[in-house]
């Protein structure tokens, strides 16, 4: 037996944890638990928590881990709050210019959404401020993007998705899958979106409370494009005019992402893209990098 890099001392503490894992089978796993340790304990020695408080943090994580079931997942929460998911996100999306960036998949996404035909409406129920969503799906040099799926799902007028209302809303209410043509061109109905709190029951929620912090997530479209020979792109689109737009709860907003939902009631603008009522236009192109 062999004490590594010496006993562990208030110091040393750091150095000597690392050492003990030299004979780690994964160089990877080393490298991350020496920097995770490394800042942990320099956390630790400049917080210089009392042991009351340490275990209050232990307890806090405890509570995080028990609230997660398998359709919810606290930890994820906790990442999201923390600007930690985006920050992963935007290490492992970096974008040339011009190209459209990327944002937080969030966790209402279904993966089995139907195919529907280009122009359908997506809101099932007819409930909601009516709004038309089109534009372009391109490549960094401008030419349009032939047979591009287009993975569109969003939350209603009172800020819930399909999956959060089981029996109130009907299966894939606000939800579609859409292929572009060889225009690259996309549209389809929704309903014009609304501000909404990431859950708050938990142990995340009151952190959140006790940091003064409020849960709203600013009113968006999620997207995921994927075309082949590109990278896929997960990403939304913002109301620039929401209350919240400069606060997102999960730091998912950028200025890029922005677009402009445009109220329409000219009658003649109204029959020409097939209305019988005031409606909102909102046109974003999105650009994808070759993967």
């Amino acid at each position: 037996m062999t004490t590594e890099s010496g006993y562990f001392t208030e110091s040393t503490s750091a150095q000597v944890v690392a050492a003990r894992n030299a004979k780690a089978q994964d160089a990877r796993l080393q490298q991350v638990m020496e920097v995770i340790t490394r800042k942990l304990h320099e956390a630790v020695k400049e917080i210089e928590p009392t042991e009351e408080e340490w275990f209050r943090a232990i307890m806090f994580l405890t509570d995080t881990g028990h609230m997660c079931t398998d359709w919810r997942q606290e930890f994820i929460l906790l990442s999201d709050v923390l600007g930690v998911s985006m920050l992963v996100d935007a290490i492992n999306n970096r974008k040339p210019s011009g190209a459209s960036e990327s944002t937080v998949l969030g966790p209402f996404h279904v993966a089995d959404a139907p195919e529907l035909p280009m122009g359908s409406d997506i809101c099932l129920d007819r409930k909601g401020d009516p709004m038309l969503v089109h534009g372009r799906i391109l490549d960094t040099e401008g030419h349009p993007i032939a047979g591009a799926k287009i993975d569109v799902w969003q939350a209603n007028d009172e800020g819930f998705y399909d999956v959060q209302q089981k029996g109130l809303q009907p299966d894939f209410n606000l939800r579609g899958v859409f292929r572009t043509g060889p225009d690259g061109r996309y549209h389809f109905r929704g309903v014009k979106p609304r501000f909404y709190p990431i859950p708050d029951d938990g142990p995340v929620g009151k952190l959140l409370a006790a940091l003064g912090r409020h849960p709203f997530r600013p009113a968006h479209l999620h997207f995921i494009i994927e075309a082949e020979g590109h990278a896929r792109l997960v990403t939304h689109i913002f109301d620039p005019d929401d209350p919240y737009i400069h606060s997102d709860a999960v730091f998912g907003v950028k200025e890029s992402l922005m677009a402009d939902f445009r109220p329409v009631s000219d009658p003649d603008a109204l029959a020409a893209a097939g209305f019988s009522g005031p409606y909102y236009d909102t046109e974003f192109d999105f650009v994808l990098v070759r993967a």
